[in-house]
């Protein structure tokens, strides 16, 4: 069925992100401990996974929008169908 195959979408997509993001709070996380710290060296190591984060962050909210989506397409059509 189209629901249960978006519903699974939306979930994945929530997943992913939600394993993006922590994979970006790690790297910020450690990006302090690998050179000296105050050096524009430490501070390039964080703005590409800082930049990550926030894109992990929108695909989080772009799936659940899907999963919104997909439940009050069901709903309607369950409404349709009573």
């Amino acid at each position: 069925m189209i629901s249960n195959n978006s519903f699974a979408i939306g979930v994945q997509g929530v997943q992913d992100g939600m394993a993006g993001m922590e994979m970006s709070a790690r790297k910020i996380a450690r990006a302090g401990t690998d050179g000296p710290q105050g050096s524009a060296e430490s501070s390039n190591d964080l703005i590409e996974p800082i930049v990550d984060m926030k894109l992990y962050a929108r695909n989080v909210e772009a799936s659940a929008q899907v999963v919104k989506t997909a439940d009050e397409t069901l709903g309607t059509l369950l409404d349709v169908m009573a």
